[in-house]
């Protein structure tokens, strides 16, 4: 093999294990996001709040920030006995650096409106999120907005 075959063959092993490596970021996280609609639309804040590091923070609007993983659930668990409903996310970007990862999407729910009639909402998020000791991503600050009224 000569000295141009054997940079050619590093170079594609690159571009394959960076690009698998990627898309494992990736499908772990659209898997985390899949997993965290299904607690929160089964009304689990426990479920949901097991998605977040222990020293995670949200920011939800119009609202302080919420430190820790303990109080996130009850922020949740405030939304979940509000009748937000039907949560929905659709994950946009992902971009990840060393044992951080980047996304930024959309949501959709429904809400109660006037009268207790639910009505459909959207908005779009920002999430950071954190490779733990043992591999797995967490939330780890997460931040999101409601789109305006139709």
């Amino acid at each position: 093999m000569t000295f141009k075959h054997c940079l050619l063959v590093g170079a594609v092993t690159l571009l394959c294990f960076g690009s698998a490596q990627a898309q494992s970021v990736k499908e772990a996280i659209e898997s985390a996001n899949a997993e965290f609609v299904k607690a929160y639309n089964s009304k689990d804040a426990a479920g949901v709040a097991s998605h977040y590091a222990d020293d995670a923070a949200a920011f939800p609007p119009d609202m302080a920030r919420v430190d820790g993983r303990q109080n996130i659930q009850k922020l949740w668990q405030g939304a979940i006995d509000m009748g937000i409903s039907e949560l929905a996310l659709t994950t946009r970007e992902i971009q990840e650096s060393g044992d951080f990862a980047f996304e930024s999407g959309t949501f959709s729910l429904k809400a109660p409106g006037k009268d207790s009639k639910l009505v459909d909402a959207t908005g779009k998020y920002v999430v950071v999120w954190k490779k733990g000791q043992d591999g797995s991503w967490k939330l780890y600050r997460d931040i999101w907005n409601s789109d305006p009224g139709k």
